[in-house]
């Protein structure tokens, strides 16, 4: 199986545990976004520590690590509560769908950060994608509030760019699972002193549903870091639209939530544009020996 074969399945798995994830959020009720972020990287943060400890797995820094850690945590975790506060406010697909805007900024981010030049086909596809994602939101917006909106729109920018400099600090030789590590660390610090004091208490059905996000979203957490490190952001993350897919098929079994035909003309546009980028990247394969990564 080949870097790019890993990396496919790696983000298609992590796709699924968003979603999961996301549905678990959701059904947990009327608690404050920042109280299930903590829940979420608390169970993140012990998987990592656990899985850290058992591998005996070393860890070297090295100059100019720590700075982008702490961009990748900022990010990450911009990306993290903008994601939960869409949603509380709005359907999960609507607040999914400007979630997927995550890759289109994982690509413009790579080409700053990793100097990773795309091809004008990988272009297209992911415009076509992105194009895709649009036919799903425009049904939507009508009522939509616009500060959740936007809101969810910059949780997707976290995201992108969180993704990015993972592969950038894997580059550096520094192993996914303290990525995951430093960053569940880092967003429990920062949200918890708001938490504390606007404490809400919850019936144990609510914390079962919060930990079992926590054990969907460390799963995603890994999935994610391992995609990045096997591939490229520019033939990888295509295939992370695929938990728009994951998304309303869990919507509409536990939600009750039924997308429209616009949304569904959508999943059929970013569908498209993930056949092609994965026929491109083939043929592309076929021509030039694999580097791997």
């Amino acid at each position: 199986m080949s870097n790019k074969t890993k990396g496919i399945l790696c983000i298609m798995l992590s796709a699924f545990s968003w979603a999961a994830m996301g549905i678990l959020v959701r059904l947990a009720g009327d608690v404050p976004s920042f109280q299930k972020s903590v829940f979420r990287n608390l169970v993140a943060l012990a998987a990592a520590g656990i899985y850290l400890l058992a591998s005996r797995t070393k860890v070297k820094l090295k100059k100019g690590d720590v700075p982008w850690l702490l961009f990748r945590s900022v990010a990450g975790t911009i990306g993290l509560l903008g994601n939960f506060y869409a949603l509380d406010r709005m359907m999960v697909a609507d607040a999914n769908m400007f979630n997927k805007l995550a890759p289109f900024f994982t690509v413009i981010v790579s080409v700053f950060l990793l100097k990773e030049a795309l091809k004008l086909p990988q272009v297209l596809c992911i415009l076509t994608a992105f194009v895709g994602t649009l036919f799903v939101i425009k049904p939507g917006m009508t009522g939509m509030p616009l500060g959740p909106a936007l809101v969810a729109v910059l949780g997707g920018a976290g995201a992108g760019t969180a993704y990015s400099i993972v592969r950038y600090l894997q580059k550096r030789g520094l192993p996914g699972p303290f990525i995951v590590f430093f960053f569940s660390a880092f967003s429990c610090v920062v949200v918890l002193p708001w938490v504390i004091p606007r404490y809400v208490p919850m019936e144990g059905w609510q914390l079962g549903y919060l930990l079992l996000a926590g054990c969907f979203a460390s799963v995603g957490q890994f999935a994610v870091t391992a995609a990045y490190r096997f591939a490229p952001a520019r033939e990888i993350s295509i295939y992370d639209y695929s938990q728009i897919i994951f998304s309303t098929l869990l919507g509409i079994l536990f939600l009750n939530q039924v997308p429209d035909g616009w949304s569904f003309l959508g999943y059929a546009v970013i569908i498209a544009a993930s056949v092609a980028m994965f026929l491109y990247n083939g043929k592309k394969a076929k021509e030039e020996p694999e580097s791997g990564v």
